[in-house]
């Protein structure tokens, strides 16, 4: 098995060509690393064109779950999404914290991160910024965010406690998180396990649910739930590659399940707003800052 910064070197490489690809190709993948299946269906996303805030060019078709559905965001958040790619979760969790909040996406691949910026700059909108980066060590203050989200990324981080970590310590008190991602229920055929395309692809990077929703227990986050569930099936034309018939029938029909789970979780500690008024929206009896008569 590859190291953890041979790994991330695979991902980025697949993910920097993922950015220049077409969104068909991307959605007939495991997460659009892995070949194309010729039975034609999205094998791992949801459907975004109903969410308010969508953008058609920034969806390139790699998510595994609709995590800004779920992430209870208000007006005035904070929010920021790790693995940020072309900027669709951002625009769409932009549209629910509005012009007065802050979205911020994080990536490390140089392509997606370009693209996500052209896109921000097409849409015209001046509170989404997008920051290159590893998301275990997040170029982002401590207590800097009311919201996470994240769509299919955790599976594709060698190091996951790392990450669940830094999503700690960068969430505010009283903040949360509503995450995506590929978990496993049974042990998938060694094949699977140890090939780096199919990493690349989330599904060998995907841990057991229990391990996965134990880790975030175990940082101290609480209210964890799991908030949508929903089988994966890997068609046998991508399985063929890593299985033989025998084997792939076996798998099929064995206890092993790949799911999208969404979870969410929050920080223990009570969320503070501060609410800013500006002279204007100041009422008519009120006491101007500086005017003695306070």
């Amino acid at each position: 098995m590859q190291t953890s910064e041979e790994l991330k070197s695979i991902v980025r490489e697949k993910y920097s060509k993922i950015a220049e690809q077409d969104i068909a190709v991307n959605q007939s993948s495991c997460c659009g690393a892995g070949g194309s299946s010729t039975e034609v269906y999205n094998i791992m996303t949801d459907d975004y064109t109903g969410l308010q805030g969508y953008a058609q060019e920034a969806d390139l078709g790699l998510g595994c779950g609709l995590p800004t559905q779920f992430a209870k965001i208000q007006k005035g958040d904070t929010v920021i999404d790790l693995g940020s790619g072309a900027g669709n979760d951002c625009f769409v969790a932009r549209h629910e914290t509005g012009e007065t909040g802050k979205v911020i996406g994080i990536d490390f691949t140089d392509a997606m991160i370009r693209k996500a910026r052209a896109n921000a700059e097409k849409l015209g909108y001046n509170n989404v910024e997008f920051r290159q980066g590893d998301i275990e060590e997040m170029p982002a203050s401590d207590n800097a965010a009311d919201v996470i989200v994240s769509n299919c990324v955790l599976n594709l981080v060698p190091n996951k406690q790392n990450v669940i970590k830094e999503i700690y310590r960068v969430l505010k008190p009283g903040g949360h998180f509503s995450i995506s991602d590929i978990v496993l229920v049974g042990d998938l055929p060694k094949a699977l396990q140890e090939d780096a395309e199919m990493y690349a692809g989330c599904v060998a990077g995907a841990i057991q649910k229990d391990e996965y929703l134990g880790y975030i227990s175990e940082m101290g986050f609480e209210n964890i739930t799991v908030q949508k569930e929903k089988a994966i099936v890997i068609p046998n034309d991508i399985l063929s590659k890593y299985l033989s018939s025998a084997e792939i029938n076996a798998f099929n029909n064995g206890q092993t399940g790949i799911f999208s789970v969404t979870v969410f979780a929050q920080k223990p500690g009570k969320s503070v707003k501060i609410a800013v008024v500006t002279m204007d929206k100041l009422p008519a009896n009120a006491c101007a800052p500086g005017s003695g008569c306070c």
